[in-house]
């Protein structure tokens, strides 16, 4: 026994000063003595490594670590938990590695501490970007082991406590941080009883005045409710003996964020939310529930259409309870919650409750609980292998942890929770990836509807599907849900580099040919040189560089073949082909519109590809200083494709001529995108029109049709 160990096992002032015997009595309550003694040796252990360290507070360290394993008591955690939370900062704040932590504690616990220690060895451009590491470290070993996020919660919340002697702008980036991730993360987990304190002391950190207003409100109303509260209680507790019912009825505390939540969301004073009374029944079973509940409606008139089966549909976090809404005496409005007393332990303590039937080591089953969490933990790291770094990562994560939510229908009747404001494209994405790469159109309640519309409960929603269709980047604009934003990014930034390397390599090959060389010709060494130089890894990444613009094809070429072109000159190349189904590396210009036909040129544009305009355009003078960067280029015969054109219109200020124009249009086989119309007096009017066609002929059927419209008195094609 080391010299630290030694003080406490000897000094009765030490061991109160920390905590440890108040410790080692709760969990002598429910763990067998052998783990209590292995929970003894990790605070001597964690003790004699944070020897010397004390808290801002004066406190010695190790009382923080005590205090985090005293929380997880509370939540009846088993013992390797216990431990892990004992030697949670070890790592991190001393000299002890990981594997001194394996060899005396076993293999778990070291994990566990891992998983919880904070990247300290890396250096990072931000604090923000740390942060957001160390989270998506912690979340990826969550998915290992969950009991890493309980030791973490635990951690947050002594930490919160404690909160006090920090320097003001430290307190409130603790508190955002609390109420932004950690206290959203317990409620997703379902512990509500951390979530609540966490809210709360969190608020209390960030908005102090607006807590200690709210606070007050509450200690008044409290003082003047007794009398309803009273004869509310009455009331229930009458109905429930004359059916001979056993509950538990309990009127609900108001915390103060959840006030404070509650007036920002529906706009209220806050003497409209603390005029609402709370109460909780809990029965024996489920089936007693809903005989409570037509009881209670009984007593009291309920409020048509505030009535929610959590029982039949739990929530995400496993959190089962039937919600309804009454009219109680003089009117006023009394919530009441009603369930069994598994789903208030599990509604209390979520995941948690898991481990109450832990404290054997062969007893490996998960509950509904757990593997709700195990769900959502695996649409976790989904989510981190799209993400193209940490702080992307850290924001889908936080949009997924407030999943107000609506319920759905797919065709065959399964359920799918949604967050709340979901549209037709998260749903496609909640069924699988693929399913949301390949949507096209969607039927809701057997009927077609935009992608973009926004999910209520109970419609049944069937996802059409194409196999050549792919995400389009405007859904980024409405998609709500984490998977959904994160798979969109991920296939577009995937299809953006795989179409910069595919013209890259194209463009590379025309400025050799031009050279009379070959690109398969080119020796490797000699490419090797040239991406050392330019610190790449693989040719695909010239390729990409060149696809996007960010080096010349021509001197790339001339780099790779300076020793074979000295005594000849190329025969100066082909052009290169367009479809306009390159991608995002080949992009027709928006202010001139070039078509099938029309004379083109191209630019490489940096970080954008190559930019074709029609070679009247007149943005095209700004470029003329950068002949290195144009690019011969001519349209592929035969194409089989629609493109926007650009057209204007005079017309006479005549009653339904936009109409029949478009008609007009619509009889050409024409679909118009967009239309603008500015009146330049009460006699005329300029209609400018951008819709499809399919090359210069089509486009000079369309004008024809246009010119031969009475009201028509020009019709002109825009330059720019």
């Amino acid at each position: 026994m080391g010299e630290v160990a030694t003080k406490y096992a000897k000094s009765r002032r030490a061991r109160r000063a920390v905590g440890i015997d108040e410790l080692l009595a709760k969990l002598a309550a429910y763990l067998p003595e052998a783990q209590v003694e292995s929970v003894e040796q990790a605070f001597c252990f964690g003790a004699e490594a944070h020897e010397g360290q004390r808290r801002l507070s004066g406190e010695p360290y190790i009382s923080h670590p005590v205090a985090v394993a005293g929380i997880l008591s509370e939540l009846r955690m088993d013992y390797k938990t216990l431990i892990a939370a004992i030697l949670h900062d070890v790592i991190e704040d001393t000299p002890t590695a990981k594997d001194d932590i394996a060899e005396r504690f076993g293999e778990d616990v070291a994990q566990l501490v891992d998983g919880v220690s904070k990247l300290t060895q890396i250096r990072f451009r931000s604090k923000a970007e740390a942060q957001a590491e160390n989270f998506r470290k912690m979340l990826l070993a969550m998915v290992e082991d969950i009991r890493v996020i309980l030791v973490k919660l635990a951690d947050r919340l002594h930490n919160m406590r404690t909160l006090g002697v920090m320097p003001p702008a430290k307190r409130r980036r603790i508190a955002r941080e609390t109420l932004e991730i950690y206290a959203p993360i317990a409620g997703r987990l379902g512990i509500n009883s951390i979530r609540l304190e966490l809210e709360d002391l969190g608020f209390k950190s960030l908005y102090p005045t607006r807590y200690r207003v709210i606070s007050r409100h509450l200690r008044r109303a409290r003082g003047h409710q007794k009398e309803i509260f009273r004869r509310i209680d009455n009331a229930f507790a009458e109905a429930l003996n004359v059916y001979g019912i056993h509950a538990r009825v309990e009127s609900r505390e108001k915390h103060i964020y959840s006030v404070y939540q509650k007036m920002l969301k529906k706009r209220l004073s806050l003497n409209d939310v603390l005029d609402v009374y709370g109460f909780r029944v809990t029965v024996d079973s489920v089936d007693i529930c809903y005989r409570v509940l037509g009881l209670v409606h009984g007593v009291f008139k309920p409020v048509p259409g505030r009535f929610k089966d959590y029982i039949a549909i739990p929530k995400a976090n496993g959190y089962q309870s039937l919600h309804t809404t009454l009219f109680g005496p003089h009117g006023v409005p009394i919530e009441v919650q009603i369930r069994t007393e598994d789903m208030d332990r599990i509604a209390e303590t979520g995941i948690a409750a898991h481990w109450l039937y832990k404290s054997s080591e062969t007893n490996d089953d998960s509950g509904p609980d757990e593997i709700r969490a195990r769900e959502w933990l695996k649409g976790v790291l989904e989510m981190q292998k799209g993400s193209g770094n940490s702080m992307e990562f850290l924001e889908n994560v936080k949009v997924d942890l407030f999943p107000d939510e609506v319920y759905v229908f797919t065709p065959k009747g399964d359920i799918r929770r949604l967050p709340r404001g979901a549209t037709a494209v998260d749903f496609a994405y909640a069924v699988h990836t693929d399913v949301g790469n390949a949507c096209v159109a969607v039927k809701i309640d057997r009927r077609l509807a935009p992608l973009r519309t926004r999910l209520v409960n109970g419609q049944t929603v069937e996802i059409i599907t194409a196999d050549n269709a792919r995400p389009n980047p405007a859904w980024l604009n409405f998609v709500v849900s984490a998977k959904a934003r994160t798979a969109i990014r991920h296939y577009l930034k995937n299809v953006h580099h795989e179409d910069a390397v595919e013209m890259g390599r194209r463009l590379l090959e025309r400025a050799l040919d031009q050279l009379n060389v070959k690109l398969r010709k080119v020796p490797q060494s000699q490419i090797a040189v040239l991406l050392e130089e330019f610190q790449l890894d693989e040719i695909e990444d010239l390729y990409e560089q060149i696809g996007l613009g960010q080096r010349m094809a021509p001197i790339i070429a001339r780099r790779l073949v300076v020793d074979e072109t000295e005594d000849g000159e190329g025969d100066g190349g082909t052009p290169l082909t367009i479809s306009g189904t390159e991608g995002m590396v080949v992009n027709l210009a928006r202010c001139c519109y070039p078509i099938p036909g029309d004379p083109i040129v191209g630019y490489l544009s940096q970080g954008r590809g190559i930019m074709v305009h029609r070679d009247d355009c007149s943005n095209l003078q700004e470029y003329r200083n950068d002949p290195d960067k144009w690019i011969e280029v001519q349209w592929e015969k035969d194409l089989a494709r629609e493109f926007s054109v650009d057209v204007r219109v005079d017309v006479e200020n005549k009653r339904g001529v936009l109409a029949r124009m478009a008609a007009t249009m619509s009889e050409q086989g024409s679909n118009i995108e967009h239309v603008n119309v500015q009146e330049r007096d009460g006699t005329y009017t300029t209609l400018q029109f951008v819709f499809n066609v399919r090359d210069r002929k089509h486009l000079a059927n369309i004008m024809r049709s246009i010119r031969a419209m009475p009201e028509t008195l020009r019709v002109n094609r825009t330059r720019s």
